[in-house]
């Protein structure tokens, strides 16, 4: 089946010589030679027209015809553009090359297929938005092979744990291989977002949002599409590339614009969220304490400032333990008898 994918496939045949100047001189130079001779036999034709000069002017009116038809050959080519044309329903050639060039009349220029649903937006890289209207292709019937910016719209999807998030993405891409690009898709700008769509949901799939709390071993550490944005980009480059390879088109970068749960979820996440922050900050305020403790009934027996036995050393943990950890200023208790 693949063998028989290639031989339909279109293979691209480049035109670089560019004849525009010469044939343009070579149909002025016609015109005038027809509308010469049609002159001449108009001055003869009010004396006598023989065989000769009915002649002269056919030839000169069919002349007029030929050289008009002869200028439908002519092709203007811009930086960064492509033309792809075809000849009676069979692939003439593609011209990529800038310049002014002239090829068979009969040979016309097609655009891809546009559709009544307009795709994603797209903007230049100067970060000017182009219209999503695609009939202006059309009239220009030229291919563009600049860098463009695909920005695709956000989406809903459940990440690897079910939790439904909100992802949005931009794709670089450009157009490497016009032929491909006409004929082998219906409008290679709308199969490029509903691909984009498709490889995000995808991706997206495969990883959680963020670590759990059992997983937060930095041993036990998995790719996350918060913590892991680059490489999870990277991944749906290489996963829109080989869908889009058919195409002619070369995904140059996807990058992530937009990361978060889903409304209906927000406000639960935020407080796990917050949750964590204050055992991860409470537990670094306890394990600073004990050592601060351990510390003081250290020196305190080193130096022998006071003799504590266990029942006081126990009384005098609690106390520190209750001051280090506390959310509020400790209020001393001054006690003048004996604890006994």
């Amino acid at each position: 089946m693949n063998e028989e994918n290639k031989k339909k496939n279109v293979t691209e045949k480049e035109i670089t010589q560019a004849h525009g100047f010469t044939m343009l001189f070579v149909i002025l130079v016609g015109y005038l030679a027809s509308l010469a001779c049609c002159i001449s036999c108009g001055f003869a034709f009010n004396a006598h027209l023989n065989a000769v000069g009915i002649f002269i002017l056919l030839l000169g009116i069919t002349g007029f015809i030929a050289f008009s038809i002869m200028c439908g050959g002519f092709h203007i080519v811009n930086p960064k553009e492509a033309v792809v044309l075809t000849l009676f329903g069979n692939y003439y050639g593609t011209i990529k090359t800038p310049g002014f060039f002239y090829t068979n009349p009969f040979a016309g220029a097609i655009a891809p297929t546009t559709n009544e649903k307009e795709p994603a937006t797209e903007v230049s890289l100067q970060g000017t938005e182009i219209s999503t209207n695609l009939n202006l292709n059309l009239f220009k019937k030229k291919v563009s092979l600049k860098t463009m910016t695909l920005n695709n719209k956000q989406q809903k999807v459940n990440d690897a744990l079910g939790n439904p998030i909100i992802i949005g993405a931009v794709v670089i891409w450009k157009v490497i291989d016009p032929t491909k690009a006409v004929f082998n898709v219906d409008n290679y700008r709308t199969f490029l977002s509903i691909q984009c769509d498709s490889t995000i949901r995808k991706i997206t799939r495969l990883y959680p949002y963020d670590l759990m709390e059992e997983d937060e071993d930095e041993e036990k550490h998995e790719k996350t599409l918060r913590g892991s944005s680059q490489e999870i980009a990277n991944s749906m480059k290489e996963e829109l590339q080989q869908r889009v390879e058919e195409a002619g088109i070369e995904v140059k970068e996807v990058r992530i614009t937009h990361l978060s749960y889903a409304e209906e979820i927000a406000a639960a996440m935020l407080q796990k969220q917050q949750a964590s922050a204050v055992i991860a900050a409470r537990k670094k305020i306890v394990e600073g304490a004990v050592g601060m403790v351990d510390m003081a009934i250290k020196q305190l027996g080193e130096e022998e400032i006071v003799v504590l036995d266990e029942e006081r050393k126990a009384a005098m943990v609690s106390n520190l333990l209750v001051v280090l950890c506390g959310n509020k200023e400790a209020q001393p208790v001054v006690n003048s008898s004996s604890i006994y």
